[in-house]
């Protein structure tokens, strides 16, 4: 009973006093929705890079040349040429727990078809580099063996080539010329979009890759060898035996400089979340000064009310009100106020989360965990800024509280 009727005053205070309520309550308000809405922004980015990363292929090792050195003159990343096709198969045949091995290379070229061209990047691949990559067709097939083996003129071509090429018409079995050479065009791949660095993945025609290096390129090294492991856990395992084996196949003895570098996207994609969430971390508690601020206020109007309610609470105390009845019942108003101000708190971050992902055209992820955690802090900030003037409503002395004017 006491706690009901105290709820009860609460309302009927808070409604008195409409104007001044809201204005205190507006603190918890912004501090709850800001915390909602900037973690939701942190938490939107934290997904769309790690997606990103996800979609060049899950469990993924990528090992490049290394830097070649002449004369005292290095030269950049991936200048060497010492990578084969053969250790790709090497690779595939000695080592346990891998699925899939694909060998690439790549280069740029002007496509043609019709009076339409189209400059991209052009990959030559084996067929395990769709499983690896994750692509999917959406028309038509993928690069096969039978492929490789005829060095064939075939291309499959992503949707950004498609559409600059093609416009609306539909791609497969049609010829386009890829350095003045005709080439038929036998599958279109699914949209993968942009990848965490900014690249469109669409933007892209794959080929076999006999037919790259011969046809193309005139060249019998590979750029890059790609390796799908078969479990998260064999990653480190799998890249130093990779290591090892390239090291004893490329005669790299003692101390030797390694002529290849291993990627481990895995690894990669580790950083990035942890570096994302100490990123929706440190926004979240950006906007959690907020509620600070907003608990200050609640105090501040909170000994107003105990000042202007003097003589109120020398007629309850007169009439055998506790200590703690007082103490209950101011307690409980800054609570009221809390948990008002952090409901419509909520409201205001989930609606904001929606506007910033609208407006912006960027992704936002709404979850539970700041909603609940932004609440029970509202309601607790709530609780422990109106313990002081609580306290002090309960020690007014009942006499000296009836002469107040």
């Amino acid at each position: 009973m006491l706690f009901s009727e105290s709820f009860q005053m609460a309302l009927t205070s808070l409604y008195a006093n409409k104007m001044r309520s809201l204005l205190t309550m507006l603190g918890i308000i912004i501090g709850v929705g800001a915390v909602i809405a900037l973690v939701s922004v942190g938490m939107g980015v934290r997904s769309n890079v790690t997606s990103s990363i996800a979609s060049l292929g899950s469990n993924m090792l990528i090992v490049s040349p290394g830097s070649s050195n002449r004369g005292g003159t290095r030269g950049g990343a991936g200048s060497m040429q010492t990578l084969k096709y053969d250790d790709a198969t090497a690779i595939k045949e000695k080592i346990k727990n891998i699925d899939y091995v694909s060998p690439s290379v790549s280069s740029s070229y002007q496509v043609v078809y019709g009076n339409n061209n189209w400059k991209t990047s052009v990959q030559g691949v084996t067929p395990e580099f769709m499983a690896i990559r994750s692509l999917s067709i959406s028309n038509g097939s993928f690069i096969s063996v039978n492929d490789m083996n005829k060095r064939s003129r075939v291309a499959v071509i992503g949707t950004t080539v498609a559409e600059n090429l093609f416009d609306q018409e539909n791609p497969v079995g049609k010829n386009i010329r890829i350095n003045n050479q005709p080439y038929k065009v036998i599958g279109l791949l699914d949209s993968k979009g942009q990848s965490s660095m900014g690249q469109d993945q669409d933007d892209m025609i794959y080929v076999p890759i006999t037919t790259a290096q011969e046809r193309m390129l005139g060249i019998t090294y590979v750029q890059s060898i790609n390796i799908q492991v078969t479990d998260q856990k064999y990653m480190d395992q799998v890249q130093s035996e990779v290591e090892t084996l390239l090291r004893t196949r490329h005669h790299l003895v003692g101390d030797k400089e390694n002529d290849f570098n291993v990627r481990n996207l895995t690894s990669l994609m580790e950083t990035v979340s942890q570096s994302t969430a100490m990123l929706t971390m440190l926004l979240g508690a950006i906007a959690g000064i907020s509620l600070l601020v907003g608990g200050i206020g609640i105090m501040n109007i909170m000994m107003v009310s105990v000042t202007e309610r003097t003589r109120e609470i020398g007629i309850r105390k007169a009439l055998g009100a506790t200590f703690m009845n007082i103490m209950t019942q101011f307690l409980i108003e800054s609570m009221v106020i809390g948990v008002i101000g952090g409901i419509i708190g909520i409201v205001v971050g989930c609606a904001a989360s929606q506007i910033i992902a609208t407006v912006g055209n960027f992704k936002t992820v709404i979850t539970v965990a700041p909603i609940i955690i932004s609440f029970v802090f509202a309601v607790g900030t709530g609780l422990f800024f109106g313990i002081y003037p609580a306290r002090k409503a309960a020690k007014l002395d009942p006499i000296e509280a009836l002469r107040y004017e």
